[in-house]
């Protein structure tokens, strides 16, 4: 890559194409109606996943971008369990006989909100409305500081397989900053808790960009994380949005790092992870070589989770806020409680918006993904897998060439592929792909 490359694309603003067309694609053209008939066109047998959203927290951490609410009491949450129930058997109704759950995922917020008799009753809805196979695996993001023993062995008895530790820093002032404080000691006791409960996969989220941190205390928290001996690392850049998410207003914007900071912390950690003898997966997940992200090669995928080897057709996401993603397109519950909680009490679908996928949009999709996860495609493969002809991406290759002469990208007849040293930089090609673009300000930095 050429030396004066990186700082042109590092600070562009695009999506991390977690989907193809992305969320802000979105409308209310896709509705309870039009998702209703997706579910119930879904043929018998067809590999399917779910994911449970629990909008709540303990705290709020203030870098965070999700659909979160704080819980100063139990009420609201258990109130929340009992909409989640309803729809549970909702959706079942409609799909549970033609699906076959091959994965679970709880996310939030923090699932681990929930008391253990009421992720007990929800696990047990969801195994009443579907099948799920003997395999399945079961992964819940967790917070520690709000993380019990009974809980890490209600876990273990429903036999979850995985689960996702939010660290982000070890570093006091860091933490004192973003207001999430959570020692070493309180995670480590966590992990042992999940492991000797049977869960046995282990996954930690760090960030990188986050204000006070440097490059020093970025690789004091990855050497302190990596004596976790976690099978997955994911490290994230910490998006910077406040007129998204108001809340990181209350972040000293000062304390901010540079571009050229960011960058060097994300590549002193990475470099770290890698000779520890992790593998590098896309451009922020890292995996030990026996794990099944490392593994997958061809089957390696991205969706709302992150890197995944989920491939299954059907996607369903349950709870506010929560994506489904079906071979017709992408629908989302309503993202408020409120909402959500209105339309389960009226006994119908809470469906607030999507997108219905055009013939274009499943080949842009399948083109960004290999880009995305093994940073190279072949657009002719593509399109003859499609039937379309190849003259639908000149414009896209023409774009591509001032890319390919900064060394991001290189073309080699319909082959483009983005070069190790510039993986991280790998948005900036699929976004040449995506023929949806626009407002990139609402999106992350590419580094």
């Amino acid at each position: 890559m050429h030396p004066d490359a990186r700082s042109k694309y590092e600070s562009l603003r695009l999506p991390r194409y977690t989907s193809y067309p992305t969320a802000l694609d979105f409308s209310p053209s896709v509705d309870a109606s039009t998702y209703d008939g997706w579910l119930r066109a879904l043929p018998a047998g067809v590999d399917g996943s779910l994911y449970l959203h629990v909008p709540f927290c303990a705290e709020l951490c203030l870098y965070c971008g999700c659909h979160t609410s704080v819980a100063r009491r139990y009420e609201p949450v258990a109130s929340y369990c009992d909409l989640l129930e309803k729809e549970i058997a909702a959706i079942a109704e409609r799909a549970g006989q033609a699906l076959i759950v091959r994965r679970a995922h709880w996310g939030g917020g923090s699932p681990t909100v929930l008391k253990p008799d009421d992720f007990h009753r929800l696990m047990a809805a969801l195994r009443r409305g579907f099948t799920f196979a003997d395999d399945a695996e079961i992964a819940i993001e967790i917070d520690p500081r709000t993380m019990t023993e009974p809980l890490a062995y209600a876990l273990g008895r429903e036999q979850l397989t995985r689960a996702s530790l939010g660290v982000q820093t070890f570093d006091p002032l860091v933490q004192q900053t973003i207001r999430r404080v959570q020692s070493y000691e309180d995670t480590a006791r966590v992990v042992e808790w999940l492991r000797a409960a049977g869960v046995g996969g282990i996954n930690v989220d760090l960030m990188y960009g986050l204000p006070h941190q440097t490059a020093a205390n970025v690789v004091a928290s990855t050497q302190r994380t990596l004596t976790l001996d976690p099978d997955r690392i994911s490290l994230f850049g910490y998006a910077h949005v406040p007129w998204m998410k108001r809340h990181q207003a209350l972040l000293p914007e000062r304390a901010l790092p540079g571009q050229a900071e960011r960058l060097r912390q994300f590549d002193e950690a990475a470099a770290l992870i890698a000779s520890a003898g992790y593998r590098r997966i896309g451009f922020d997940h890292f995996a030990k070589p026996t794990d099944s992200l490392a593994q997958a090669d061809a089957g390696l995928r991205r969706n709302f989770q992150g890197y995944t080897t989920d491939n299954a057709p059907a996607l369903i996401g349950l709870g506010a806020s929560a994506i489904s993603s079906l071979p017709q397109g992408y629908a989302q519950n309503a993202a408020s409680v409120a909402q959500y909680r209105r339309a389960i009490e009226g006994g119908g679908l809470p469906t607030a918006r999507g997108v219905a996928l055009t013939a274009e949009d499943r080949i842009r999709r399948d083109v960004i993904s290999e880009i995305m996860c093994r940073l190279t495609v072949d657009l002719n493969e593509i399109c003859r897998a499609h039937g379309a002809g190849l003259d639908m991406f000149a414009d896209d290759v023409a774009r591509l060439k001032p890319l390919q002469e900064d060394g991001v990208a290189q073309i080699e007849g319909t082959r483009v592929t983005v070069p190790e040293d510039a993986r991280h930089l790998v948005r900036a090609v699929g976004a040449i792909f995506d023929s949806r673009l626009s407002r990139p300000d609402r999106h992350s930095s590419v580094a």
